[in-house]
Protein backbone atom coordinates (compact mmCIF):
# COMPACT_ATOMS: atom_id res chain seq x y z
CA UNK A 1 0.00 0.00 0.00
CA UNK A 2 1.16 3.23 -1.39
CA UNK A 3 1.68 6.25 0.79
CA UNK A 4 -0.50 7.93 -1.31
CA UNK A 5 -3.16 5.66 -2.78
CA UNK A 6 -6.04 6.66 -4.40
CA UNK A 7 -5.14 10.79 -4.13
CA UNK A 8 -4.53 12.83 -7.27
CA UNK A 9 -2.43 15.53 -7.23
CA UNK A 10 -1.12 18.70 -9.45
CA UNK A 11 2.85 19.36 -9.58
CA UNK A 12 3.21 23.16 -10.84
CA UNK A 13 6.89 23.25 -12.30
CA UNK A 14 6.84 19.65 -13.23
CA UNK A 15 8.91 18.79 -16.30
CA UNK A 16 12.78 18.92 -14.56
CA UNK A 17 14.45 18.85 -11.24
CA UNK A 18 12.25 18.48 -7.91
CA UNK A 19 9.26 18.93 -9.70
CA UNK A 20 9.89 16.10 -11.98
CA UNK A 21 11.17 14.06 -9.42
CA UNK A 22 8.57 14.14 -7.14
CA UNK A 23 5.82 13.21 -9.51
CA UNK A 24 7.89 10.07 -9.93
CA UNK A 25 7.86 9.47 -6.20
CA UNK A 26 4.26 10.58 -6.06
CA UNK A 27 3.41 7.60 -8.88
CA UNK A 28 5.56 5.29 -7.08
CA UNK A 29 3.73 5.95 -3.69
CA UNK A 30 -0.07 5.57 -5.84
CA UNK A 31 -1.01 8.55 -6.45
CA UNK A 32 -2.55 9.76 -10.25
CA UNK A 33 -0.33 12.84 -11.12
CA UNK A 34 -0.64 16.04 -13.47
CA UNK A 35 2.29 17.29 -14.40
CA UNK A 36 2.43 21.21 -15.39
CA UNK A 37 4.68 23.72 -16.85
CA UNK A 38 5.67 25.19 -19.66
CA UNK A 39 8.21 22.66 -22.42
CA UNK A 40 5.43 20.73 -23.70
CA UNK A 41 7.87 17.64 -25.27
CA UNK A 42 9.36 17.68 -22.06
CA UNK A 43 6.17 16.98 -20.00
CA UNK A 44 4.74 14.90 -22.36
CA UNK A 45 7.44 12.67 -22.29
CA UNK A 46 7.73 12.69 -18.74
CA UNK A 47 3.92 11.77 -18.40
CA UNK A 48 4.10 8.92 -20.68
CA UNK A 49 7.46 7.01 -18.75
CA UNK A 50 5.06 7.39 -16.02
CA UNK A 51 2.14 5.78 -17.70
CA UNK A 52 -1.82 5.76 -16.88
CA UNK A 53 -1.31 7.68 -13.78
CA UNK A 54 -0.13 10.81 -15.11
CA UNK A 55 -1.03 13.63 -17.38
CA UNK A 56 0.79 16.36 -19.21
CA UNK A 57 -0.52 19.98 -19.38
CA UNK A 58 0.99 23.15 -20.73
CA UNK A 59 1.00 25.65 -18.20
CA UNK A 60 2.18 29.23 -17.66
CA UNK A 61 1.60 29.77 -14.00
CA UNK A 62 1.77 33.48 -14.11
CA UNK A 63 -1.32 33.59 -16.47
CA UNK A 64 -4.48 32.79 -14.56
CA UNK A 65 -6.69 30.91 -16.84
CA UNK A 66 -3.44 28.62 -17.22
CA UNK A 67 -3.91 27.84 -13.59
CA UNK A 68 -7.49 27.35 -13.81
CA UNK A 69 -7.23 25.19 -16.53
CA UNK A 70 -4.71 23.37 -14.73
CA UNK A 71 -6.88 22.47 -11.65
CA UNK A 72 -9.90 21.31 -14.08
CA UNK A 73 -7.33 19.49 -16.05
CA UNK A 74 -6.77 17.49 -12.87
CA UNK A 75 -10.39 17.48 -11.77
CA UNK A 76 -11.72 16.17 -15.15
CA UNK A 77 -9.14 13.77 -15.95
CA UNK A 78 -8.72 11.88 -12.08
CA UNK A 79 -12.16 12.89 -10.62
CA UNK A 80 -10.48 14.70 -7.64
CA UNK A 81 -7.68 16.97 -6.39
CA UNK A 82 -5.80 16.01 -3.17
CA UNK A 83 -2.45 17.77 -3.53
CA UNK A 84 -1.27 20.80 -5.07
CA UNK A 85 2.69 21.48 -5.11
CA UNK A 86 3.54 25.05 -6.78
CA UNK A 87 6.70 24.92 -7.58
CA UNK A 88 7.60 26.95 -10.63
CA UNK A 89 9.97 28.92 -10.72
CA UNK A 90 12.18 30.90 -13.23
CA UNK A 91 15.81 31.41 -12.70
CA UNK A 92 17.02 34.40 -10.31
CA UNK A 93 18.46 36.56 -11.78
CA UNK A 94 18.64 40.26 -11.02
CA UNK A 95 20.76 43.24 -9.78
CA UNK A 96 21.14 45.64 -6.83
CA UNK A 97 18.38 48.30 -5.29
CA UNK A 98 19.98 50.88 -8.01
CA UNK A 99 20.00 48.96 -11.11
CA UNK A 100 16.60 47.03 -10.70
CA UNK A 101 14.29 47.14 -13.86
CA UNK A 102 11.02 46.80 -12.38
CA UNK A 103 9.79 45.29 -15.69
CA UNK A 104 11.87 42.19 -15.05
CA UNK A 105 11.13 42.28 -11.33
CA UNK A 106 7.29 42.31 -11.33
CA UNK A 107 7.55 39.10 -13.92
CA UNK A 108 9.56 36.94 -11.47
CA UNK A 109 6.80 37.86 -8.79
CA UNK A 110 4.22 37.09 -11.29
CA UNK A 111 5.33 33.34 -11.47
CA UNK A 112 7.01 32.91 -8.07
CA UNK A 113 4.67 34.35 -6.19
CA UNK A 114 1.87 35.58 -8.23
CA UNK A 115 1.99 31.80 -9.70
CA UNK A 116 1.45 29.98 -6.41
CA UNK A 117 -1.26 32.83 -5.63
CA UNK A 118 -3.51 31.42 -8.90
CA UNK A 119 -2.93 27.62 -7.89
CA UNK A 120 -4.33 28.41 -4.23
CA UNK A 121 -6.84 30.40 -5.38
CA UNK A 122 -8.33 27.53 -7.86
CA UNK A 123 -7.42 24.61 -5.97
CA UNK A 124 -9.19 25.74 -2.77
CA UNK A 125 -12.94 25.21 -3.97
CA UNK A 126 -12.15 22.12 -4.66
CA UNK A 127 -10.74 21.09 -1.35
CA UNK A 128 -12.53 23.27 0.44
CA UNK A 129 -15.77 20.94 -0.61
CA UNK A 130 -13.64 17.55 -0.13
CA UNK A 131 -12.65 19.04 3.46
CA UNK A 132 -9.29 17.48 2.43
CA UNK A 133 -6.32 18.27 0.71
CA UNK A 134 -2.25 19.84 1.22
CA UNK A 135 -0.89 22.24 -0.88
CA UNK A 136 2.97 22.71 -0.90
CA UNK A 137 4.70 25.64 -2.00
CA UNK A 138 8.36 26.25 -2.70
CA UNK A 139 10.03 28.73 -1.41
CA UNK A 140 13.69 29.41 -0.36
CA UNK A 141 16.27 29.67 2.73
CA UNK A 142 16.81 32.76 0.82
CA UNK A 143 12.97 33.82 1.94
CA UNK A 144 14.62 34.20 5.54
CA UNK A 145 18.34 35.44 4.83
CA UNK A 146 19.85 37.71 2.58
CA UNK A 147 22.99 37.41 0.67
CA UNK A 148 22.80 34.11 -0.80
CA UNK A 149 20.55 35.32 -4.21
CA UNK A 150 19.81 38.31 -5.61
CA UNK A 151 17.06 40.69 -4.47
CA UNK A 152 14.28 39.33 -6.73
CA UNK A 153 14.54 36.00 -5.00
CA UNK A 154 14.49 37.08 -1.69
CA UNK A 155 11.54 38.94 -1.86
CA UNK A 156 9.48 36.62 -3.67
CA UNK A 157 10.08 33.24 -1.35
CA UNK A 158 10.10 35.76 1.20
CA UNK A 159 6.57 36.30 0.23
CA UNK A 160 5.52 32.87 -0.57
CA UNK A 161 6.48 31.57 2.72
CA UNK A 162 4.42 34.87 4.36
CA UNK A 163 1.60 34.06 1.55
CA UNK A 164 1.23 30.03 3.07
CA UNK A 165 1.03 30.94 6.49
CA UNK A 166 -1.66 33.40 5.74
CA UNK A 167 -3.78 31.11 3.10
CA UNK A 168 -3.40 28.19 5.87
CA UNK A 169 -4.66 29.80 9.02
CA UNK A 170 -7.79 31.05 6.03
CA UNK A 171 -8.01 27.04 4.96
CA UNK A 172 -7.21 24.98 8.08
CA UNK A 173 -10.97 25.26 9.42
CA UNK A 174 -12.11 23.07 6.11
CA UNK A 175 -9.32 20.81 6.85
CA UNK A 176 -6.71 21.61 3.96
CA UNK A 177 -2.85 22.33 5.21
CA UNK A 178 -0.88 24.65 3.53
CA UNK A 179 2.86 24.46 3.99
CA UNK A 180 5.86 25.93 2.38
CA UNK A 181 9.14 24.35 1.96
CA UNK A 182 12.36 25.80 1.71
CA UNK A 183 15.59 24.28 0.21
CA UNK A 184 19.34 25.53 0.68
CA UNK A 185 21.39 24.95 -2.69
CA UNK A 186 19.92 21.85 -4.64
CA UNK A 187 21.92 20.17 -7.84
CA UNK A 188 19.10 21.18 -10.54
CA UNK A 189 19.49 22.83 -13.90
CA UNK A 190 18.19 26.11 -12.65
CA UNK A 191 21.96 27.79 -11.92
CA UNK A 192 22.66 27.19 -15.49
CA UNK A 193 19.09 28.37 -17.07
CA UNK A 194 20.56 31.70 -14.76
CA UNK A 195 23.12 31.91 -16.67
CA UNK A 196 21.94 31.89 -19.83
CA UNK A 197 22.25 28.15 -20.54
CA UNK A 198 19.48 26.40 -22.82
CA UNK A 199 16.92 25.16 -20.04
CA UNK A 200 17.03 21.69 -21.72
CA UNK A 201 21.11 21.77 -22.05
CA UNK A 202 21.08 23.18 -18.25
CA UNK A 203 18.72 20.06 -16.89
CA UNK A 204 20.63 17.27 -18.65
CA UNK A 205 23.84 18.05 -17.53
CA UNK A 206 24.40 19.48 -13.93
CA UNK A 207 27.86 18.27 -13.39
CA UNK A 208 29.15 21.52 -13.15
CA UNK A 209 26.57 22.59 -11.13
CA UNK A 210 27.41 19.83 -8.76
CA UNK A 211 31.01 21.16 -8.51
CA UNK A 212 30.10 24.64 -8.30
CA UNK A 213 27.14 23.96 -5.32
CA UNK A 214 29.69 21.56 -3.42
CA UNK A 215 32.11 24.35 -3.40
CA UNK A 216 30.14 26.93 -2.05
CA UNK A 217 28.01 24.37 0.98
CA UNK A 218 31.04 22.81 1.78
CA UNK A 219 32.21 26.64 3.57
CA UNK A 220 28.35 27.61 4.61
CA UNK A 221 26.55 24.47 5.72
CA UNK A 222 27.46 22.10 8.15
CA UNK A 223 26.14 18.56 6.79
CA UNK A 224 28.13 17.23 4.19
CA UNK A 225 27.41 16.33 0.88
CA UNK A 226 24.92 18.65 -1.56
CA UNK A 227 21.12 18.00 -1.83
CA UNK A 228 19.75 16.62 -5.03
CA UNK A 229 16.11 16.72 -6.47
CA UNK A 230 15.49 13.24 -4.71
CA UNK A 231 15.95 14.82 -1.23
CA UNK A 232 13.45 17.44 -1.58
CA UNK A 233 10.52 15.04 -3.60
CA UNK A 234 10.93 12.80 -0.69
CA UNK A 235 9.92 15.84 2.31
CA UNK A 236 7.33 16.73 -0.78
CA UNK A 237 5.68 13.48 -0.39
CA UNK A 238 6.06 13.20 3.34
CA UNK A 239 4.24 16.99 3.31
CA UNK A 240 1.37 15.41 1.13
CA UNK A 241 0.89 12.25 2.75
CA UNK A 242 -0.87 11.44 6.34
CA UNK A 243 2.20 11.10 7.99
CA UNK A 244 1.76 14.77 8.60
CA UNK A 245 -1.45 15.17 8.78
CA UNK A 246 -1.16 17.95 11.85
CA UNK A 247 1.39 20.17 10.41
CA UNK A 248 0.38 23.05 8.56
CA UNK A 249 1.19 26.66 8.46
CA UNK A 250 4.46 25.70 8.22
CA UNK A 251 7.94 26.54 6.42
CA UNK A 252 9.83 22.96 6.60
CA UNK A 253 13.55 23.73 5.82
CA UNK A 254 15.83 21.24 3.71
CA UNK A 255 19.14 23.34 3.88
CA UNK A 256 21.69 20.61 5.55
CA UNK A 257 21.99 23.34 8.33
CA UNK A 258 22.85 26.78 6.75
CA UNK A 259 20.15 28.73 8.47
CA UNK A 260 21.33 27.57 11.71
CA UNK A 261 24.85 29.52 12.07
CA UNK A 262 27.88 29.77 10.97
CA UNK A 263 29.57 26.36 10.39
CA UNK A 264 32.28 25.14 13.31
CA UNK A 265 35.59 25.85 10.84
CA UNK A 266 33.91 29.21 9.66
CA UNK A 267 33.21 30.19 13.37
CA UNK A 268 37.33 29.39 14.50
CA UNK A 269 38.23 30.90 11.30
CA UNK A 270 36.86 34.11 12.51
CA UNK A 271 37.87 33.63 16.21
CA UNK A 272 41.35 33.69 14.77
CA UNK A 273 41.10 37.07 13.15
CA UNK A 274 39.74 38.11 16.58
CA UNK A 275 42.48 37.41 18.47
CA UNK A 276 44.97 38.40 15.83
CA UNK A 277 43.50 41.71 15.61
CA UNK A 278 43.20 41.87 19.41
CA UNK A 279 46.97 40.59 20.75
CA UNK A 280 48.84 43.68 19.24
CA UNK A 281 46.55 46.00 21.16
CA UNK A 282 46.74 43.82 24.55
CA UNK A 283 50.21 41.99 24.74
CA UNK A 284 49.59 38.84 27.11
CA UNK A 285 51.38 38.95 30.47
CA UNK A 286 54.12 36.96 29.64
CA UNK A 287 55.68 39.00 27.15
CA UNK A 288 55.51 42.05 29.05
Amino acid sequence: MGALDGRVAVIAGGTSGIGARTAELFVNAGARVVIAGRRRERGEALAAKLGTAARFIRTDVSIERDVAAMIQHAVDSFGRLDCLFNNAADPSTGSGITDIDIQRFNAAIAVRVGGVLLGMKHAAPIMMRQQSGSIINTASVNGTRAGYTTLTGCTATAAVIHLTKSVAVELGPYGVRVNSLSPGPVITGMFGKALGIDPDTADSDTEAVRSAVGAFVSKVQPLRGVATPDDIARVVLFLASDASRFITAHDLVVDGGITAGRTQSETMAYFTMFQEKLRPAHPSRQSS
